[in-house]
């Protein structure tokens, strides 16, 4: 069989169209379809929990600034700390740079801390929903890198390589993009999954932890196949451990996740069910009350007699 047929020539343009000068890009689009699929997703997902109406709104404005903010200062100091420091007004040209998704992850946590706070809901409950439909953003969002022919993987002799001519690639690379996209598929289906078998009563902590064990445990293991960043920080940890950044930051969150297991594994009880009606406790009246009206006297009707 020829080469020709062992790979996968890719060289899609990453403008979808264009509106005068205004051009819109595939990744845009689908960077924001990811945040609208999750809204649909997590509405889905609570239809047996009784929430209020904007809940599932809220938790999308929250989840929106937690990603974008996370996502924008992790790569400017996980990768290129060094620039900008130097230069931090830069860090607000995100058309100039890139995105983190240990970053987003932080960013994410921090977020939706301070959305259970205003909704009043146990953090723990807030996480345990929340995380399972952030496998639909994954998927949306690595298919964006793959229309940008970016974060790719290394030379590779499978059948499906791609061979990324925009970037002035003449050999094929694994398609990372595509390996994260339907992974993350994967684990919103299989938490999903759980989630309704456990009649969408889960023990606190256990989908936070499975979350977190797949996805980092996942991400830890492709950074073997995945391209080095130019990264003076990436460097020294390379050499000084072995590992590249984006497995160096997943272990803290893989030893997280063990830990949420386990904690989970020792909750005698259920996750309390938020839809249980509110039952409104009537303050009992005071003895004083009770007894004058006891004593109040009694009218007899006198009648006469014929």
């Amino acid at each position: 069989m020829s080469e020709l047929f062992l790979s996968i020539n890719w060289n899609v343009s990453p403008d979808a169209f264009s509106i005068g000068s205004l051009t819109i890009r595939w990744y845009g689009i689908l960077f924001s379809g990811a945040f609208i699929a999750c809204y649909y997703a997590y509405k889905e997902l609570l239809k047996h929990d009784k929430v209020p109406d904007d809940f599932a709104e809220l938790s999308l404005t929250y989840m929106v600034l937690g990603t974008i903010i996370g996502a924008r200062l992790g790569d400017c100091f996980f990768y290129n700390h060094e620039y900008y420091l130097q230069n931090p007004l830069e860090i607000l040209f995100t058309w100039k740079g890139g995105l983190s998704s240990h970053g987003g992850a932080i960013g994410i946590l921090i977020a939706l801390y301070l959305l259970s706070r205003k909704v009043k809901k146990p953090y723990i409950w807030v996480l345990d929903r929340v995380v399972i439909v952030i496998g639909v953003a994954g998927f949306f969002i690595r298919t964006g890198n793959l229309m940008n022919s970016e974060i790719y993987g290394q030379a590779t002799t499978l059948p499906w390589g791609f061979i990324f001519e925009r970037n002035r690639e003449t050999i094929p690379m694994h398609p990372t993009q595509i390996y994260e996209a339907l992974y993350y598929a994967l684990t919103y289906l299989t938490l999903r999954y759980v989630y309704r078998k456990l009649d969408n009563r889960p023990k606190p902590y256990l989908i936070f932890g499975m979350f977190l064990i797949m996805v980092f445990v996942f991400r830890f293991c492709i950074e073997f196949i995945k391209n080095l960043h130019d990264s003076a920080l990436e460097d020294k940890i390379l050499s000084a451990l072995g590992l590249n950044m984006g497995q160096f930051l997943s272990i803290p969150f893989i030893i997280l996740g063990v830990i949420m297991l386990v904690v989970s594994r020792k909750q005698l009880q259920p996750a309390a069910e938020p839809d249980k009606p509110v039952h409104v406790h009537h303050k009992p009246k005071p003895k004083h009350v009770e007894k004058q009206a006891n004593n109040k006297p009694q009218h007899k009707k006198h009648h006469k007699k014929k």
